[in-house]
């Protein structure tokens, strides 16, 4: 499967919101705000601590992170008793993961940044011209909406 980031207006909405200083995991699962009903504000807010593959800790990269939780916002269940709907939504975010770490080769964030092994600083990184040209996030955050809008297209709810 190749991602074409360019047709999507999701991706293109992410990569968007990423250069405007939000990070992986806003840039994504607030590019989707249109299929939720949570309110700008609580959305960032929710999905802040997921940067930098949760709060610089470089584990499951961050654009990951956003598509999981717009997943579980349109396919999620509410009851602890729901061993159906917990599998189906587990399935559903087994697919996505497997089909972003087709495309990239990972899903863990210091892999795709080809950093060593442990957590970074908590201090990001200052968003220069530098910074973008240096890490792939920003291509990242489009192919995982990309993904995702494909897979919402495919699977509606």
């Amino acid at each position: 499967m190749s991602v074409c980031i360019e047709s999507s207006a999701y991706a293109q909405k992410a990569m968007v919101l990423f250069h405007e200083g939000y990070n992986c995991a806003q840039s994504v699962f607030l590019a989707f705000e249109d299929r939720y009903g949570i309110d700008r504000k609580t959305a960032l807010m929710l999905s802040s601590s997921f940067g930098g593959g949760m709060g610089r800790l470089r584990e499951v990269c961050g654009a990951v992170s956003g598509m999981f939780m717009v997943v579980g916002l349109l396919y999620g269940y509410d009851d602890p008793r729901d061993s159906e709907g917990k599998k189906e939504l587990y399935q559903r975010i087994q697919t996505l993961a497997n089909a972003f770490e087709e495309e990239n080769g990972s899903i863990i964030c210091r892999v795709l940044l080809g950093l060593g092994e442990g957590k970074d600083s908590p201090i990001p990184e200052a968003r220069t011209e530098a910074y973008y040209q240096k890490r792939p996030c920003g291509e990242l955050v489009g192919i995982a909406a990309a993904i995702l809008e494909d897979y919402l297209q495919k699977h509606p709810q």
